[in-house]
């Protein structure tokens, strides 16, 4: 290689690295003031009536983690994330909060429209979000058996990605 194109690609590949790394330090940054209210440690007490009428109360003693995720109605992002929280609910065990999105029969018409089956608590004035430190949608914790928060996650999350969260906490 040419002398002259070995030093111009290496201030390239220098000036693009700085660029990457400058960019990850953005993201971490602005990922981790996003979730800085957000509860760690030992989960705080979940309970609450389900939209079916049902009493739910996250047990302590379970076997396996349990998805717990906030979300709106009004939330595009969350609209975005709804088939994969869905789908989840199908392998996993998992309970939403519908945070300040209408009465009961709002977000169960919700629910019906967009042909969903998870689990929902509402939390029409979001004194259940902010128990946990919740303060934007959509938000995922993944509680494992010991009722632990091992992860949680503020914004979009794919389904590859926590379905790898939920099998570490296992």
């Amino acid at each position: 290689m040419n002398p002259v194109w070995r030093r111009w690609w290496a201030r390239r590949s220098f000036r693009l690295t700085v660029q990457f790394l400058l960019l990850l330090l953005i993201v971490v940054g602005v990922r981790s003031w996003s979730q800085r209210d957000l509860v760690s440690g030992t989960a705080p007490r979940l309970q609450g009536r389900l939209l079916d009428g049902n009493e739910y109360r996250l047990v302590t003693n379970r076997t396996q983690p349990v998805l717990l995720h906030f979300w709106a109605s009004w939330c595009p992002v969350c609209k975005l994330e709804q088939d994969s929280i869905n789908a989840l609910s199908q392998d996993y065990p998992v309970i939403t909060v519908a945070m300040q999105s209408g009465s009961d029969d709002e977000v169960r018409n919700f629910m019906r429209t967009q042909g969903l089956g998870f689990a929902v608590i509402n939390d029409p004035d979001g004194a259940l979000a902010r128990r946990f430190g919740v303060s934007a949608v959509p938000t995922s914790f993944i509680i494992n058996a010991g009722n632990q928060i091992a992860f949680r996650e503020a914004g979009y999350t794919t389904t590859a990605g926590l379905r790898m969260r939920l099998w570490l906490a296992k």
